[in-house]
């Protein structure tokens, strides 16, 4: 394996030149410093969901991570890997959590690797994905790369398809014996197999696993007939969704992910690097919604996510709570919402819950006659597996809080399904 320049924090870490836990170099520093001031003229607060500066006693300026994970390259040719906070696990055991909320996610590009087989402690989030790129690119060849017909030009001894009379002109007025044409040739350089290619090329380049680039280069064998995208944009145009091309899918997927940086943040400005972040408020709500969704399989029990049967008023103002389960006979409804924050245990502070997310819950109960109202936090210090807070409003409106173990999410659901629907 090549150098790991890989600069890992959590969650709320801060990073500060030559300063622990999140030590990095001046030059990556600016970089990171740079960005978040032109996001900032940008956007407003936009980056603020992410990395914030400002300055410590001591320390002097410093960025802070905030609530998005996953992997910034830098063009100092470190990476920035931010792994989410979980309450009582190291931070491989975070790394591993992560993945398997990734894998929950609707446009995640791959669904069915096992995290366990991985072998992810001492590599970094951004070659675990491209060992996924690698496994769907093998995918592919297995079942077999596609050809086509691709159209070509090209400027030949021989006449064949039809005449490009501009470029005739402009390459071969003193050249008669020369034919500038444009013809169609049936072959595997077509656009999917050309954006494989050139993200297997782009990754062997930013690889610091010795096992990966060999397996890229193994790969690139089978490509010796395409050639690299000459332009991205119009390759990803070009792409085919017909049914012989349906194993190409997810390895498309990562290819936008890696030539696109496309993830759910992205940046624009003189400094723009590559970025796969993610926001932890909606992998948490995955996690716990197909979750869920996997134990209530063949129960009495119908989930619906990101539910949109009801306004706050007359088609104004959509309610979508993050989960509702409806029993199939009784007339019982158990609205669930999931919130990505840390509170503190202080009654008589409301234990750090937003007045707006209670606002929101109630609202909930009301439109949705809910038989049972939950919100559901990640767990953390100062409270139980097993602790329920109530609150009650003076029109029976209940909402309970109650605390999710992420590392073991289908033990902690299956535990709060047998206390409160079962």
């Amino acid at each position: 394996m090549k150098k790991s320049n890989v600069i890992e924090v959590l969650e709320y870490d801060t990073l500060a030149v030559n300063s622990e836990p999140g030590s990095i170099d001046q030059k990556s520093f600016d970089q990171l410093e740079q960005m978040i001031l032109q996001m900032n003229a940008i956007a407003g607060d936009a980056a603020i969901d992410f990395l914030s500066l400002s300055a410590k006693r001591g320390v002097g300026k410093v960025i802070r991570a905030r609530n998005y994970v996953g992997v910034l390259q830098l063009t100092s040719q470190q990476q920035l890997q931010i792994l989410p906070k979980i309450h009582g696990v190291t931070k491989t055991e975070s790394k591993t959590v992560l993945l398997k909320m990734l894998k929950t996610l609707g446009d995640f590009p791959s669904k069915t690797f096992n995290v366990a087989n991985l072998s992810t402690e001492n590599m970094p989030i951004f070659e675990v994905f491209i060992t996924l790129y690698i496994r769907e690119v093998q995918s592919v060849i297995r079942k077999g790369l596609q050809s086509s017909y691709y159209p070509v030009e090209d400027n030949l001894t021989v006449y064949k398809g039809k005449m490009n009379f501009s470029k005739q002109i402009r390459h071969n007025l003193t050249h008669k014996e020369r034919f500038y044409v444009a013809y169609d040739e049936f072959g595997l350089n077509r656009a999917e197999n050309r954006l494989l290619k050139t993200t297997l090329v782009y990754l062997n380049k930013q690889s610091i696993s010795e096992a990966n680039r060999k397996a890229i280069k193994q790969l690139l064998h089978h490509f010796d007939a395409v050639e690299t995208s000459k332009s991205i944009e119009h390759d990803f145009s070009h792409v085919h969704s017909s049914r012989n091309m349906i194993h190409y899918e997810s390895a498309l997927k990562w290819a936008k992910v890696f030539l696109k940086s496309q993830s759910f943040t992205s940046f624009s400005g003189d400094t723009a690097m590559n970025s796969l972040l993610y926001p932890m408020e909606r992998l948490f709500e995955s996690y716990v919604g197909k979750s869920l969704k996997h134990l209530l399989h063949n129960s009495d029990w119908n989930i619906s996510l990101q539910d949109r049967t009801y306004y706050l008023f007359e088609k104004k103002f959509a309610l979508r709570p993050d989960i509702v389960i409806r029993h199939r006979d009784k007339n019982q409804t158990i609205v669930i919402d999931t919130k990505w924050k840390v509170l503190e245990n202080k009654p008589n502070r409301n234990y750090g819950i937003s007045q707006a997310d209670m606002y929101q819950m109630y609202a909930y109960g009301k439109k949705y006659n809910a038989t049972k109202i939950f919100v559901m936090y990640p767990m953390h210090d100062g409270f139980d597996q097993d602790q329920v807070i109530h609150f009650k409003s003076d029109d029976d409106v209940e909402v309970n809080i109650l605390f999710v173990q992420c590392e073991n999410v289908e033990i902690s659901l299956t535990s709060f399904l047998n206390k409160h629907l079962f």
